[in-house]
């Protein structure tokens, strides 16, 4: 019976390391960064998976129009991840459907 106490241990360690991914996956999406060009006038921070959390341009390459293009810049990097998560989700459907559901409940860790 040494081989069922074998595979009982590599299933909890299997287990112990998805819970460890799925904490790490949390831990990501709260990460920000901030990407500076043009010597500090424009200013982005992205979140977790790349979301973009705040644009901001210095008026003076915009006047007074740098709201409006920053919010239009945001609306457009969104509809932009949007779609690219739509397009991968369905190439890993197209890449796994050959699978006969031998992963049910397999999640990628992205």
């Amino acid at each position: 019976m040494k081989g069922l106490g074998d595979m009982s241990k590599i299933m909890r360690q299997a287990q112990e390391m998805q819970a460890k991914m799925q904490e790490a996956q949390e831990k990501a999406e709260n990460v920000t960064a901030d990407g500076v060009a043009g010597g500090g006038m424009v200013r982005v921070t992205l979140k977790g998976k790349g979301e973009l959390v705040d644009l901001s341009i210095d008026p003076a390459l915009m006047g007074d129009e740098a709201e409006i293009i920053e919010d239009l810049i945001k609306a457009a990097h969104a509809d932009a991840r949007k779609r690219l998560d739509e397009e991968l989700e369905k190439a890993m459907q197209e890449a796994t459907s050959g699978l006969g559901g031998m992963l049910p409940g397999f999640k990628m860790p992205f």
